[in-house]
This record gives C-alpha cells, structure tokens and sequence, in this order.
C-alpha cells in the first residue's frame, strides 16, 4: 500500500457573466436535503452541471454540501418552507453544520473539488462521504475514479478505520482519496492504492 500526495491540477475558470445573471431556481429545506421547485432553472443545474438528483416530479433534490456550493454563489435561493423568508449563506451553514457532523469540514472539501473543476457527488451507498468523476464525465456515462473521505487536519484515524476505508475503494474498484482540511479551508489530498512489492 503507498500513500502519496495528490495535486488535482489547477482551479477552473470562473463562470462567465451570461452565467452569473440568470434567476436563481427557489429550493426548500427539508432536513438533511434541499428541494427544488419544478423549474427549468432548477433542472438546468442539473443537466449542465450535475447537481443533485432529478425526481421523477422535475424537482431536483440536492444534498447540503450541494446546495451550500449553490446557495454561496447565488444560483439558488433556499427557504425553510414555502412562503418565508430566504435563508442567507450564514444561515444556511447554522443550519447544515446542526444536521450533519463535520459539515464544514465535509462542504470544504466539496468546494474546492467542484472549484477544481470535478464533478462530485455522495457516495453514502458505497460507505465514503463523497465519490469523484474525471473532468468531463458525467454519473451515469462512466464510473467515478475515486472515493473520498474528508477529515480534520486535528483529527485522527485508528488502523482499522483505515484499513476499512482502504477495503471499500478496493471493493468498489475505486481509488481511496483522503482530502484533509486545515484551520483555514485549504485541503490537501492524499490518494492511497494497493501496489505489489
């Protein structure tokens, strides 16, 4: 087994100005998810870039970390339920971080890989927080390439946790990826696969 760091090349470019000024799709918080409205707007951010998961309804369902990337960078708007007030990006991470343990540190990792330019989505049926697609491949047109696992620069993990982590890439024949997230948001990553002596 080797462990060695991993660059995931540069940042993408930022969006341009045609897409920074269309209408944000409304979305509504439901616990550990986030909701769309049936809009194209909504599915738009769906079929471009993959976010979330299409309902057979036309609304798209997004996990927090999806909807925290959105909500910051104002292609969405998020509500508590229909009719009030619009959550703030402040809001809305009191409200995920309460939910979900280590959001933070979770959102984090999330951010910088989709600011990288990757598509990711949550792996939670393959036992990881995340899973990772190459640039230019969609879910559903090619598997991912990695899993990813984001932890706290403080924290620490036992062997058996790591070995467990190390067994489900294996199993599902992808690479294991550990982002590792310090005081200031920065990550490193660290790929780990199984090599012959």
């Amino acid at each position: 087994m080797e462990a060695t760091a991993v660059d995931l090349k540069e940042k993408a470019k930022e969006p341009g100005k045609d897409e920074q000024k269309r209408t944000p799709a409304k979305a509504y918080l439901l616990k550990e998810r986030v909701v769309t409205e049936n809009t194209d707007a909504a599915r738009e951010l769906y079929n471009q870039s993959r976010f979330g998961k299409l309902l057979d309804d036309g609304r798209v369902q997004l996990a927090l970390t999806e909807a925290m990337y959105l909500l910051e960078r104002g292609k969405i708007t998020v509500s508590a339920a229909r009719g009030k007030k619009a959550v703030s990006p402040e809001q809305f991470l009191k409200k995920a971080t309460k939910e979900q343990k280590n959001f933070w540190v979770k959102y984090s990792v999330f951010k910088d890989i989709r600011d990288r330019g990757y598509i990711i989505k949550t792996a939670l049926k393959f036992g990881a927080d995340f899973r990772i697609y190459d640039r230019g491949v969609k879910p559903g047109e090619d598997h991912a390439r990695w899993i990813l696992y984001p932890v706290h620069e403080g924290d620490t993990l036992t062997w058996h946790e790591f070995s467990a982590k190390n067994r489900v890439a294996h199993s599902t024949k992808k690479r294991l990826l550990i982002g590792v997230v310090d005081e200031e948001a920065d990550v490193s990553y660290w790929e780990v696969r199984w090599m012959r002596p």
